[in-house]
């Protein structure tokens, strides 16, 4: 039996509507408003790991650091205290308690005191998938070991902690900066808005992140939002707490976001989906692999596809 042809009027006709809905994909993924900046450049979105890479090595050691600059993270972030002889510190915890094999508040040691502790044992013993043997000789480091070891190989996030046990943080903080010419390199972040104005009139060059926290979901003014704005470029609150409309307003002021602690990739994609401008996580690398598959354009396509099939 002979096969019946297509005429060419109907072929061209097939064609050109081919085109218009990649041209009408286009101008979605462009200016569709249910297609948020990160979802379009997802590979900008930064990754900062959350005291290093610290769901695979002990934290705040320059092992979980280090294994972080190797998954990619754009940025290491570090929790800072102050010693009794005034040094700083990485700990989160204003005690040695939870991550060394000693008892003590960090204010009250010695730099040399807390450098005999064990700082990795406890990981160890509590994540022994990812246990090394080479964890229980890693020591708490100072910022100046840490600016040592990695200077301009990476990007830094310093927080400052309680200002009540660490007095007097911020000038030592920026002293430490300049010795190791890092200005550039440095992002100070904090919950007490005093430390990062202090901050903010002492070096109006570094760039601050106003730390947030909810209990219940996340809501902020026109009016709190322009405050911040005065003396910090974005904020980073806790992700659980935040949306899709609270990311939007915080970017609409002009500041940025950085939501943390996001470890799991479907919660990573749903940051991503909502354009924010990157996350913390103790897992570097899955966040590398959610930004990979978020910026493939076959990603990007059945995404738009579907947000314009729903409206």
């Amino acid at each position: 039996m002979r096969r019946k042809e297509i005429p060419s009027f109907y072929f061209y006709m097939l064609h050109g509507l081919l085109v218009a809905v990649v041209l009408v994909l286009v101008l979605s993924l462009a200016e569709h408003p249910a297609v948020s900046a990160g979802q379009r450049f997802a590979k900008n979105a930064a990754i900062i790991a959350h005291r290093g890479a610290s769901g695979y090595a002990p934290e705040h050691t320059l092992a979980a650091f280090r294994s972080a600059i190797e998954a990619g993270a754009d940025y290491i972030e570090i929790d800072l205290q102050l010693t009794k002889d005034g040094q700083i510190v990485a700990m989160h915890d204003n005690t040695v308690n939870r991550t060394t094999n000693a008892k003590g508040k960090v204010g009250a040691m010695t730099l040399d005191a807390i450098k005999q502790l064990d700082a990795g044992s406890w990981f160890n013993q509590h994540h022994p998938m990812y246990a090394r043997e080479e964890y229980a000789r890693q020591q708490v480091p100072s910022l100046s070991d840490i600016f040592t070891a990695f200077g301009r190989e990476t990007h830094y996030i310093l927080e400052i902690k309680d200002t009540s046990y660490n007095p007097g943080i911020e000038e030592r903080l920026l002293e430490t900066i300049n010795q190791y010419r890092l200005e550039d390199y440095v992002i100070i972040q904090s919950f007490e808005a005093k430390s990062l104005k202090k901050i903010h009139m002492m070096n109006d060059r570094i760039e601050l992140l106003q730390l947030m926290w909810y209990n219940t979901p996340a809501r902020i003014s026109s009016l709190s939002l322009n405050k911040i704005k005065k003396y910090a470029t974005g904020i980073s609150p806790n992700f659980p707490k935040i949306n899709a409309a609270y990311v939007h307003k915080v970017q609409k002021s002009g500041l940025r976001i950085y939501p943390y602690t996001v470890n799991y990739q479907l919660n990573m994609d749903r940051a991503l989906s909502w354009g924010v401008d990157g996350i913390y996580t103790d897992y570097p690398d899955r966040f590398r692999e959610v930004l990979r598959q978020n910026s493939s354009y076959v990603y990007l396509l059945r995404h738009t596809i579907g947000q314009w099939l729903n409206n």
